[in-house]
């Protein structure tokens, strides 16, 4: 059996104490980007499991785009990242 070596680390501790490993990653073939899903991506480029350019070439996604998850993640987490997002207070 032939395993291959991957960049990166093999999993990351993420700050609620849970193990995230690349198994734990979207399908590259994915077509339907829920929430979840996008958080998942967003999570692992942010811990560090794979790196932006890994994640954009994956996914086909625009540096632009995963930006734009990243940072609706960071800020309302995965609400944030709902097509139908939920209207913000303002402080």
């Amino acid at each position: 059996m032939y395993l291959r070596r991957m960049q990166g680390p093999a999993s990351v501790l993420l700050p609620d104490g849970c193990r995230m490993t690349r198994a734990d990653l979207p399908a590259p073939d994915t077509r339907r980007w829920v929430a979840s899903r996008k958080a998942a991506v967003a999570r692992a480029v942010t811990h560090g499991l794979i790196t932006e350019d890994e994640a954009c070439a994956r996914y086909r996604l625009s540096t632009e785009e995963l930006a734009a998850w990243c940072t609706a993640f960071a800020r309302d987490g995965e609400a944030g990242l709902r097509v139908t997002r939920r209207s913000r207070i303002q402080p």
